[in-house]
């Protein structure tokens, strides 16, 4: 098996999300005082936008993978049969 790169600690994996979504809020707001440039101002809030929405997608992802390995923690969920 090759080797892995190098790899961030978990509390820089839980910050990103929120890291995407802040800049790109800030980057549409930049976009907003832009305006009397439209063409710059175009470029930010299409860049704004698209790291918005990447900081949505990463949180929620992250959010399916921690209920789908809780559910693997618990073998019985799986299979949808009630333990009792």
């Amino acid at each position: 098996m090759p080797p892995r790169g190098p790899h961030f600690s978990r509390p820089v994996y839980e910050v990103l999300p929120w890291l995407y979504i802040s800049l790109g809020l800030a980057t549409l707001v930049a976009s907003y005082l832009l305006a009397a440039r439209r063409t710059l101002s175009l470029i930010v809030g299409v860049l704004g936008l698209v790291t918005l929405l990447g900081g949505i997608v990463v949180l929620l992802r992250r959010r399916d993978y921690r209920l789908l390995r809780s559910e693997y923690a618990d073998p019985d969920s799986l299979t949808g049969e009630d333990p009792r």
